[in-house]
């Protein structure tokens, strides 16, 4: 692999199989390797998913010089207060019921590594409103266990879609990817969006 085939594919610092996804649809090439990194952070949600998407974008930085890096964090805020991913499924149907009839923020920071180490951080912050969900439906989500991997207890692209009442934002970044956000980046940063082919 020369120089050029180098830049022109991502390194994904994520394992999500939802951001895999989108950057596969939009058709940018990409190859996964998202180092460990030390996910603690007490700042708001805001300014969490910023520093967060920094350090993995850093840590995947430092086993792939010389590469373009994409790297995303997810945080769902109610009433200022961060829901990250449930440690169990009591706390998933705790989580779930405190969305039930209220409207949330959904957080995501992208950050974009250049080649020469440009570091490019934006972040994305979309509106959610469940309707008042029954307690039925939020046990039978938690059994199915779709919400233990995913901030806030549930996915969009899932079964909780039944409880969107209404999105003010990015139906990607919900996701867990603003492509919007990512294609400004990635532009800002001088990766080839559109490829000779």
């Amino acid at each position: 692999m020369d120089g050029t085939e180098r830049t022109e594919t991502l390194i994904l610092a994520s394992r999500s199989p939802r951001r895999k996804e989108l950057l596969s649809r939009v058709g940018i090439p990409f190859e996964v390797d998202a180092p460990e990194t030390d996910e603690a952070c007490s700042l708001p949600a805001d300014q969490a998913v910023a520093e967060l998407s920094r350090r993995k974008a850093g840590a995947a930085a430092l086993l792939h010089p010389g590469r373009f890096i994409l790297a995303a964090d997810t945080l769902v805020s109610l009433d200022g207060r961060v829901l990250g991913k449930p440690s169990s499924p009591e706390q998933a149907a705790a989580m779930l019921r405190a969305l039930s009839g209220r409207t949330h923020q959904v957080y995501t920071g992208v950050t974009v590594r250049g080649p020469s180490g440009l570091c490019l951080t934006g972040v994305d912050c979309s509106g959610v409103t469940f309707c008042a969900v029954p307690e039925a439906e939020i046990d039978a989500y938690v059994r199915s266990g779709e919400p233990l991997d995913k901030a806030g207890a549930y996915g969009i692209q899932g079964r909780a879609a039944l409880w969107i009442s209404r999105l003010e934002g990015s139906w990607s970044s919900v996701v867990g990817l603003p492509l919007y956000l990512v294609r400004s980046l990635l532009l800002e940063a001088g990766f080839p969006l559109v490829q000779p082919g």
